[in-house]
């Protein structure tokens, strides 16, 4: 895929969204200024991270705070090119890619913006493979790149610097802002070479999304008719596994802001009220999935909630009571299943009292 144009933008938050297992931010207002970022800019070249010379200066660019916030806190066509100007004046340096926290909803479109607005590439790949709540656990620090310098905007145009020496104080730090800022902020961070990035980022997950959106949109219908298609398709992709682990009716929903994150529950019953409830545990995205008291799935695989009658996945902000829904599961990358990786995304690293066992092996 050599660019993203406006036909593309629909199938790419369609494919987003399923990729960002209920995290990364409703697509809805970042789609719409995408849309209009492109329309005045033009398309946005895309970059497989092979082609990338070396000694690129490339940053990382998306939104960070609570995604209920995202749904009242808008940001602007302007809020993504402004960050990266910032951080630009403040490392005294011209950025020549830009390239994404997560493959999620929202923070799949913010790079788009930020690149066409600058006249930059971004880049086909992201630091997750799907989207997660906190910034050590994306592929990039794993793999050993340095969280800042980092420049984060607000929604009032107020900019902030950070220099910290470690990943998990830089969210912290990072995680405090978004809070003081109103919930919701956009961060420009990972500045690292392209010879750094072609080690740590989860490669053309860009262009997956937009033929997983395309299936989707392709396939709209009942959920369970949809297993089949998105097997072949993940099949062939850097997930493998896709499972139809349940369906039913959203009987009880859940969430709060706690520490500039969404954390909560939602069950789900199956439609003939027959047989264990679904337990779905969110911070930000679905990260556990309980069958009863058995685990169905867990992070760091994939939990995707979708509309029943038309496929069309949920953001967890977006999930309420009464809706008919099926619960997809899909394997994650291996990078996520490295040794490295499980230290920041185990279930253990989110309370959960069980080691992870691959989905395939459940």
């Amino acid at each position: 895929m050599k660019f993203i144009d406006l036909e593309h933008l629909n199938d790419l938050a369609l494919g987003s969204v399923f990729l960002a297992t209920g995290g990364g931010g409703d697509p809805h207002v970042p789609k719409l200024i995408a849309h209009e970022a492109i329309k005045q800019y033009g398309p946005v070249s895309v970059i497989k991270p092979d082609k990338l010379d070396n000694d690129a200066y490339v940053v990382t660019i998306g939104s960070v705070g609570a995604p209920t916030v995202s749904l009242e806190l808008l940001p602007s066509i302007d809020d993504a090119a402004r960050t990266l100007e910032a951080f630009e004046k403040h490392v005294g340096r011209k950025v020549d890619a830009v390239a994404s926290f997560e493959i999620g909803g929202g923070n799949s479109l913010i790079p788009l913006v930020a690149a066409t607005g600058k006249g930059i590439p971004v880049i086909d790949g992201d630091g997750m493979g799907r989207a997660l709540p906190e910034a050590q656990m994306m592929s990039y620090p794993i793999a050993g790149i340095r969280p800042t310098p980092a420049v984060a905007f607000d929604y009032a145009g107020n900019t902030a610097i950070f220099e910290v020496s470690t990943t998990a104080i830089y969210e912290r730090h990072i995680r405090s802002y978004s809070m003081a800022a109103g919930g919701m902020i956009t961060a420009a961070e990972h500045p690292m070479t392209g010879e750094e990035l072609k080690r740590s980022i989860i490669p053309e997950t860009l262009s997956f999304s937009v033929g997983l959106g395309r299936t989707l949109r392709e396939n709209r219908g009942q959920a369970d008719s949809l297993l089949e298609p998105l097997q072949k398709i993940f099949a062939d992709s850097i997930y493998g596994e896709c499972r139809l682990i349940h369906s039913g009716k959203v009987i009880d929903k859940a969430t709060r802001i706690i520490g500039g994150y969404d954390i909560g529950e939602a069950t789900i019953e199956a439609f003939d009220g027959k047989g264990d409830n679904l337990t779905v545990s969110i911070k930000n995205e679905y990260l556990m999935a309980k069958l009863g008291d058995k685990v169905a799935a867990s992070v760091p695989d994939l939990i995707t909630i979708v509309d029943y009658e038309t496929g069309t996945p949920i953001n967890a902000e977006r999930l309420r009571y009464g809706q008919r829904v099926s619960v997809f599961a899909t394997g994650c990358p291996e990078f996520y299943r490295s040794e490295a990786a499980l230290k920041v995304v185990a279930p253990r690293c989110f309370g959960f009292d069980i080691d992870y066992v691959p989905l395939e092996k459940l």
